[in-house]
């Protein structure tokens, strides 16, 4: 069985940030939790997924000179 609760300690402000928050948006808390969590997955996921582009583009990227460098026709 998968365990749906973690523990963790949060700093005062961003505790009373919650709070204000929460009564701004109409929103629980953990909604608004859930809701950073998942953006920030996201927006890591999207960081990784271009960095790995840009790294196998690096890898691969020849210029002209370099690709047909010792090609003889």
């Amino acid at each position: 069985m998968i365990d749906n609760q973690i523990d963790f300690t949060l700093k005062s402000d961003t505790i009373e940030n919650l709070k204000i928050f929460s009564e701004i948006l109409k929103k629980d808390i953990g909604q608004i939790v859930e809701e950073a969590i998942e953006e920030y997955i996201s927006n890591t996921q999207k960081q990784m997924l271009e960095k790995n582009i840009s790294d196998e583009n690096a890898m691969t990227n020849l210029d002209y000179d370099e690709f047909w460098d010792g090609v003889e026709i």
